[in-house]
């Protein structure tokens, strides 16, 4: 069985931290934005499975083996900042899948590319696999059995990862409700592509 004062301890202490703005938080909002809560669902799950994977990763020390290899970082950062920049610009002009077009209700863009996203910027960020190695080893209990314990740590990082995606995507849905008011599409675009190429340019230099 875990043991409850760790998770006690780990609770508060990863939900600070997924709470603080982040390339995943940005990108929540972003997409909150530009597609609405629900389709951005989807760009979550993609997130959740990345993240589950680099915490298990740091637990069983995959994550020590790839720290050591930063080439794999960087083709994965770079591949990954450039489509964001790519698909920023885009929604800057007012084109391309995720703009906001004046009479379509959300911009048609694919679950599958949603999850992608998610999922590429979750595994593509060097912070991230750092951060769950410091993290996680001391929060497992050496004298129990390490396969519940990294059950109970990674349902709470995804829940809270989860609740704070939500909360960034509601705001984002909200400033759309706002914008949306008269003619600010373009402005709507203009924000929303900001953040895109903000997120991409974050993801490639860290």
């Amino acid at each position: 069985m875990p043991d409850i004062t760790l998770l006690a301890v780990f609770l508060p202490t990863f939900f600070f931290v997924s709470i603080t703005p982040g390339m995943c938080m940005t990108l929540a909002m972003t997409l909150g934005m530009s597609i609405g809560f629900r389709r951005t669902l989807w760009m979550m799950l993609g997130e959740l499975v990345g993240v589950a994977l680099v915490a298990i990763a740091a637990v069983m020390g995959v994550a020590s083996v790839m720290l050591n290899y930063p080439d794999v970082f960087s083709i994965l950062k770079w591949l990954g900042g450039i489509y964001l920049v790519y698909i920023g610009v885009n929604m800057w002009r007012s084109k391309g899948k995720m703009a906001i077009i004046e009479g379509q209700q959300t911009p048609n863009v694919s679950n599958i590319e949603l999850v992608s996203q998610g999922f590429l910027t979750a595994i593509a960020n060097p912070k991230g696999w750092a951060f769950m190695v410091s993290l996680l080893p001391p929060f497992i209990n050496v004298e129990r059995e390490v396969a519940p314990q990294l059950m109970a740590l990674v349902s709470i990082i995804l829940f809270t990862e989860l609740i704070s995606m939500m909360a960034y995507a509601a705001g984002g849905k909200s400033l759309r409700i706002f914008l949306s008011r008269g003619d600010n599409i373009k402005w709507m675009n203009r924000i929303a592509g900001s953040l895109m190429i903000f997120v991409g340019v974050w993801l490639a230099l860290s």
